[in-house]
């Protein structure tokens, strides 16, 4: 890995063997079977603590009574996901009825702890009542109208009940006002990461406002930073695919020319005010770029002796613990301290189907829950080995996880817990009083209309009946399974790592076929197979002219050149002549001829 860092370049194979990969995780975490049953007993006890210290959170609530094990979850789900995407309003009707009608809501009414929980079930319930069809007679007539004259009203009301939804775990519409309710949490000794919510710039004005929020947030925030030590002020997180319109691997060198000058701005700016500024992971296929831009900006010399410049890695990825590794040897070489955020990985879903749809080898990030938890757990490990030049944040909403981090420190709390905002209040009020740790909340900052796009990603993400936030209210999931071991269910699919109810990518048209498989343009060794094919063609001058019958003789010769780029030559056409049109139409005359004929041309 020394030879790879000391081009600034991390090179990995992208889709490693997942089975390979897991065996040495587990082999990493250097945890023998005592000290894991000793972890999952400190974990079920937390759980315990959890359930008997206070109600639970809106989102523990919420995915208690519609999970994604339930019909009507799942429908609640795909209608928040569909709302990103819907073009009109007659096509969101139509969703809205099918989804919603069909559902059995009446059988949760009352039965959460939750009381805004319980208010959604009423008005889900009287909205598929309206929404319902199949009876006749006056009955019928009037239960149309109503349903004609309530859609825009139903409309308005799932709109509005997604939002109110949103905004429970939303900090503030603006940063001033985040900041302010911020600090009943920083008086019980939280501190805060900002994340000014909104998704990829798809123009390069979107790219500067999404610059100009960062940088106002960073200003605001540096009121707040009144610490010397830079963990215990707040910081701010920022999504490269915000700063750059063209955030692909293709436009590298676009990238790198004006993408890096923008997070160094912002960099300097955190540093000036004494905050950390994390770069927040994204999709696996922009993972070598990012991480290209990432040395390009912490190699900066102005940035010396600022230790908040910080990175989120996703153990879900295969290549999470090169991650690790590489970052580390970057800071030893560079000189520097940084900040790495562990999460569990936001993307899943997305990484699963686009490997799918390119026919790729394999996948780049793990096929069963438990395995990512391995992972998480394998790399904190790693994490906590290297504190000499990095400071290790661990983001997590799970019991279990936090028990292993807890044991593998032992007694060095030089390292902190993350939670989102309005999610896992009560497992991290526990540890922060239980034990000498920080804690940090993730807080993201955001008008109603850049709520639903984050929201879809909390709920998908802990929608699953095995999630630990799905399963934290349900008392009828003991404790002890809720705080379960993960190498137990990873030794029990050795040699089968590979989840078999996901399809490989090749195999997802199962004995019909072959997947055909596709390029993927963001991974170095297919551009580098890619270039290698077209180089024998790169001098090569082309002759096309009209190809018939009777030999073309052709007019006008036409000189071609490469529409990528002008001054690259291709070659000449020849333009058929008006008499080559005519014996192309002559020889094509026997199409007249009968059927048999015709075959036989």
């Amino acid at each position: 890995m020394s030879k790879t860092i000391q081009s600034g370049s991390f090179k990995c194979n992208p889709l490693p063997d997942e089975g390979a990969v897991l065996r040495q995780l587990v082999a990493d975490a250097e945890l023998d079977h005592a000290a894991r049953a000793e972890i999952s007993i400190t974990a079920a006890k937390l759980v315990e603590k959890i359930r008997n210290s206070a109600r639970p959170g809106l989102m523990e609530s919420f995915l208690a009574e519609y999970g994604l094990s339930t019909n009507e979850g799942v429908a609640l789900m795909c209608l928040a996901e569909a709302l990103l995407r819907v073009p009109d309003i007659i096509t969101l009707d139509a969703l809205i009825e099918a989804k919603i009608a069909p559902s059995n809501w009446r059988k949760h009414l009352g039965h959460s702890t939750s009381a805004l929980v319980n208010a959604s079930t009423w008005g889900l319930m009287l909205t598929g009542k309206v929404l319902e069809n199949g009876e006749a007679g006056l009955v019928g007539t009037m239960r149309a109208v109503t349903r004609r004259l309530g859609e825009p009203v139903i409309r308005t009301a799932v709109a509005a009940a997604m939002r109110e939804m949103g905004h429970q775990f939303v900090l503030g519409q603006n940063i001033s006002d985040a900041l302010k309710n911020a600090r009943e949490y920083e008086e019980k000794g939280f501190t805060y990461s900002y994340d000014m919510l909104g998704e990829a710039a798809t123009t390069e004005a979107d790219a500067r406002q999404y610059h100009l929020s960062y940088s106002a947030a960073i200003s605001a925030i540096a009121e707040s930073c009144i610490h010397n030590d830079i963990r215990q002020n707040p910081g701010i997180s920022v999504k490269l695919s915000a700063l750059h319109p063209r955030y692909e691997m293709p436009n590298r060198e676009r990238v790198m020319e004006e993408l890096v000058p923008r997070v160094q701005a912002l960099a300097l700016l955190a540093k000036s005010a004494g905050m950390g500024l994390n770069i927040d992971a994204e999709e696996a296929d922009r993972l070598q770029l990012s991480l290209e831009v990432i040395a390009a900006v912490l190699s900066d010399p102005a940035l010396k002796n600022w230790d908040g410049f910080g990175v989120v890695v996703q153990a879900y990825g295969l290549n999470a613990g090169p991650v690790l590794d590489w970052l580390y040897e970057l800071a030893a070489r560079i000189d520097r301290k940084i900040m790495v955020r562990l999460v569990k990985g936001a993307y899943w879903d997305t990484e699963i189907k686009r490997a799918q749809v390119l026919g790729l080898n394999g996948f780049p990030v793990f096929t069963r829950k438990t395995a990512t938890d391995v992972s998480y757990i394998s790399n904190a490990r790693k994490l906590l080995g290297m504190r000499d030049r990095v400071y290790p944040q661990f983001a997590t909403h799970n019991a279990h996880t936090v028990a292993a981090i807890l044991q593998m420190a032992g007694t060095n709390r030089d390292f902190e817990f993350q939670r989102l905002h309005g999610m896992g209040e009560n497992l991290h009020d526990i540890v922060i009083q239980e034990n000498d740790t920080r804690c940090r909340i993730y807080a993201p900052v955001g008008a109603h209309r850049d709520l639903l796009a984050y929201l879809v990603r909390r709920l998908l993400e802990n929608g699953a009946n095995s999630s630990f936030v799905n399963q934290i209210v349900d008392k009828a999931v003991p404790s002890s399974e809720v705080a379960q071991d993960p190498f137990l269910d990873v030794e029990k699919h050795q040699g089968e790592e590979q989840n078999p109810a996901i399809l490989h990518p090749i195999a997802l048209y199962g004995n019909a076929r072959a997947n055909a498989q596709g390029w993927d343009i963001t991974d170095k060794r297919d551009l580098e197979e890619i270039e290698k094919a077209r180089t024998p063609f790169r001098k090569e001058q082309f002759e096309v002219g009209p190809l018939i019958a009777k030999g073309a003789k052709g007019i006008e010769k036409v000189s071609l050149t490469n529409p990528y780029d002008p001054s690259d030559s291709v070659g000449i056409i020849t333009q058929a002549s008006p008499a080559d049109v005519k014996a192309a139409l002559t020889v094509a005359r026997p199409w007249k001829a009968s059927a048999k004929r015709r075959a036989a041309i």
